[in-house]
């Protein structure tokens, strides 16, 4: 599988409402953390390249990768407040302690949301500009795959995972 261009196949939303915390949490890590960390560091790399190679076109995507650059590190953190805090204390039974946690979580997912609507500003909507070549179109085509994704990791955690401890 090209983590780029080529995303699992996700369950709806449906399906996760009757799956347990710990099958939710499992999904969430293995279909989205690994892939987020995969997806970014090659997207790093081609527009580090587009940006260096293209910087007098005008239409280059100038910025992306610093953006992405800090993408990465504020969603390695906040994966990492998951992992290490908020879904162990799920698992652990201990739901009706993270209301405070799952806040902070919400708080970063409008922060991640803001960033993907910074990338669409960087690229003009992911609009190609007539001839450019495939390294650009691979970064365009993963930046597509990678925000896709990031929005239904997004929505599972929030509309199912913490939606669930929050009604409570």
């Amino acid at each position: 599988m090209d983590l780029l261009t080529d995303s699992p196949v996700d369950n709806d939303g449906e399906h996760w409402q009757q799956a347990s915390d710990s099958e939710l949490v499992d999904h969430l890590l293995q279909r989205y953390h690994q892939v987020h960390r995969r997806q970014l560091g090659d997207l790093l790399y081609l527009a580090q390249k587009v940006e260096h190679t293209h910087h007098h076109h005008p239409d280059c995507p100038q910025g992306l990768t610093e953006h992405l650059r800090n993408m990465a590190r504020e969603l390695e953190q906040h994966m990492q407040k998951e992992e290490m805090i908020l879904f162990p204390m799920l698992a652990r039974g201990q739901g009706a302690m993270a209301g405070g946690p799952i806040q902070v979580m919400l708080g970063e997912h409008d922060d991640h949301a803001a960033a993907i609507a910074h990338i669409d500003v960087l690229t003009d909507g992911l609009s190609l500009p007539d001839g450019v070549c495939n390294s650009w179109r691979g970064l365009y085509t993963g930046l597509q795959t990678f925000v896709s994704d990031l929005q239904k990791h997004i929505q599972l955690e929030n509309d199912i995972l913490f939606a669930r401890y929050l009604a409570a």
